[in-house]
């Protein structure tokens, strides 16, 4: 992906998930006080993951490798800068679930997952102070959101890049004259 469609994708996304410098600046806060605790969270994914019988496959004698990426990631989440190469970091997140054919509702529903865990532990952090435990879920939803989002669109393009190499390679086709085709009908 070029840097101009990375740009144009981080805007795109940042204005769906309403990722605003406010809102940025909360989980750069946040980040110090749940860093100690991503571990918990991570685990408490991975229990709820192998729970569901679908995943299991997926997990199998991967658990520990996959528990540090997870925990590398959710870091990510509260470090920014939330920029093209934040972007381009979640995009990859997307190629890596279609390479491992990891079913496309995993991710909606993996981060469901996550939000239900950090719902629990920013509500520990500022029980008593509601106005700052609003602040931070709004900055948690935008941010889970934005990966969301990037995710999302990176799996269906790494989609259909496969389906296209299938099919190109099951018809014969070069990609020159597939790519000549398609232009001829824009």
């Amino acid at each position: 992906m070029s840097k101009r469609d990375l740009t144009a994708l981080t805007e795109y996304a940042k204005a769906f998930s309403a990722l605003t410098p406010d809102k940025e600046a909360v989980l750069r806060e946040l980040g110090l006080a749940v860093a100690p605790r991503l571990g918990e969270v991570t685990d408490h994914f991975y229990t709820k993951l192998q729970t569901i019988p679908q995943a299991r496959p997926v997990l199998e004698g991967r658990i520990d490798d996959l528990k540090r990426t997870h925990v590398r990631w959710l870091r990510s989440l509260f470090d920014g800068p939330y920029d093209d190469s934040f972007t381009a970091a979640m995009y990859r997140v997307g190629d890596v679930h279609v390479r491992v054919k990891l079913p496309v509702e995993f991710m909606a529903g993996g981060i469901v997952l996550i939000t239900e865990q950090l719902i629990e532990l920013v509500g520990e952090i500022y029980r008593d102070n509601i106005d700052r435990y609003k602040q931070a879920m709004s900055a948690l939803n935008s941010i889970l959101g934005f990966c969301l989002f990037i995710m999302q669109e990176s799996y269906q393009s790494s989609s259909l890049a496969e389906e296209l190499e299938k099919f190109l390679k099951i018809t014969g086709m070069s990609r020159k004259l597939f790519d000549n085709l398609a232009n001829a009908y824009r």
